[in-house]
């Protein structure tokens, strides 16, 4: 597990590296608050991992550590599904007289969930070079996960890209949802297509893509009202905005990112399977990840889904 985290704060590295150009201090200022962010997870991940360590290293594997190792692991919320083909391995292994040691099992649980994690595409996608439309960016995800403010982030990155950007305001039932979309859109000096409180969002997605193409923007952005994953009705409606998409914008939408809440647990697990289902979820923001000191469930969405995880937010 330590070489996955070193893995990924090397990948984050990279990552920022490629998307800002600022002054060293500017950029020192912004790692230094992801880290401040992530304390939590940090410090639960370390714990963890040196908790399975105190009670693996030097000790004769048996039963009942086995189910200890199970217990840390759905606590961190691993999730049932990756926790038992954990397990299951780990325990077989034992039963045949391959493993014999809490070293051999520490040994094995770095592997297997270092294989969890191979190389993928976790860069945004684009509309072709050359296609002379929009790229469209389709999100959504349930009630208060912080949809609009990851908006609002994506956007000042493609912003600070040198990209043109234009919102599409699809969230017509809640009541200053588009009032919140104007402000950030003001912050950051792009425009906002909107409809009628109340109006048919898939009229709205409608005009923005018509916008879209007659400003000749780089980049649409369309933010969706929040709902449950059980709420079919609302569901069938996310389908027809990107029905919409399709037909008005080749290739469109080109991204559909579904924001989960990271404290939300295993309720996002099954968030990002319904969502894949209805949207055909390409990528997941992961928001509020400073709000949590478990940092399992992006393993239990990565195993079970197969759903690359392309950004993390920490705090507003």
């Amino acid at each position: 597990p330590e070489i996955t985290i070193a893995r990924v704060h090397l990948r984050f590295s990279l990552f920022a590296l490629s998307f800002y150009r600022f002054p060293m201090g500017f950029f020192k200022s912004l790692v230094d608050g992801f880290k401040k962010g992530l304390e939590k997870t940090r410090d639960a991940i370390v714990t963890g991992v040196q908790g399975l360590r105190n009670i693996l290293t030097g000790r004769k594997l048996d039963e009942a550590l086995i189910d200890e190792i199970e217990r840390r692991l759905l606590q961190a919320d691993v999730g049932v599904k990756t926790t038992t083909k954990l397990i299951d391995g780990l325990r077989a292994d034992f039963r045949s007289g391959k493993m014999e040691s809490g070293d051999q099992a520490l040994a094995y649980l770095k592997r297997e969930i270092a294989a969890l994690w191979p190389q993928q595409d976790r860069t945004l996608r684009f509309a072709a070079a050359g296609s002379g439309v929009p790229t469209v960016i389709l999100v959504t995800g349930v009630n208060g996960v912080g949809k609009t403010t990851s908006i609002a982030k994506l956007c000042s990155t493609l912003r600070g890209q040198g990209k043109t950007v234009l919102l599409g305001a699809c969230d017509t039932f809640r009541a200053g949802a588009v009032a919140q979309l104007e402000t950030w859109a003001n912050r950051l000096g792009v425009e906002v297509v909107k409809g009628q409180q109340g109006g048919d969002p898939a009229a709205v997605a409608f005009d923005a893509c018509a916008a879209a193409k007659s400003r000749k923007v780089d980049v649409l952005i369309l933010d969706t009202a929040g709902r449950l994953q059980t709420q079919d009705p609302l569901m069938r409606q996310l389908t027809k905005i990107r029905s919409v998409v399709q037909k008005q914008i080749e290739g469109g939408p080109h991204e559909v990112l579904l924001v989960l809440d990271a404290t939300s647990g295993q309720n996002a697990l099954r968030q990002a399977e319904e969502f894949g289902k209805a949207a055909g979820v390409t990528g997941i923001f992961l928001a509020k990840l400073d709000g949590t000191a478990k940092g399992g469930i992006v393993v239990a969405v990565r195993d079970v889904t197969d759903i690359p995880v392309k950004f993390v937010g920490v705090g507003e």
